[in-house]
């Protein structure tokens, strides 16, 4: 069983900034890509940034040069750290990450956390 487990997430001033964290544990083998995707009220849910296995790195248009997505392979956790937050920024922000994990055999999968939510006022 895996859990991704998110932290970090609350209320922040137009122009603030928060990082959030996703820990991710159980029998795992592997971590492959790992991400963090957002839903605001009323929309879908969309990819805020990406992290390969490799470091390769991705972003939305609309957050380029203000969030950073970074990853500690050893704690198994991905951080994201959002500067210069707007209103449009607000969001339950969801860590996603695909992983292999062992018990009677290798399986891979596909998993979410719970979700963190981020509140920006102006």
């Amino acid at each position: 069983q895996v859990q991704l487990v998110e932290s970090g997430g609350g209320l922040v001033q137009a122009g603030g900034s928060l990082r959030l964290s996703c820990a991710a544990s159980g029998n795992i083998i592997t971590i492959n890509n790992m991400a963090w995707y957002r839903q605001a009220s009323g929309k879908q849910r969309e990819l805020v940034a990406g992290i390969t296995k490799g470091d390769t790195t991705n972003y939305a248009d609309s957050v380029k040069g203000r969030f950073t997505i970074s990853r500690d392979k050893a704690k198994n956790t991905v951080y994201l750290q959002m500067n210069s937050l707007k209103p449009e920024d607000t969001a339950v922000y969801y860590c996603n990450a695909g992983i292999t994990t062992a018990s009677t055999t290798w399986n891979y999968g596909n998993y979410w956390g719970q979700g963190t939510q981020v509140t920006v006022s102006s």
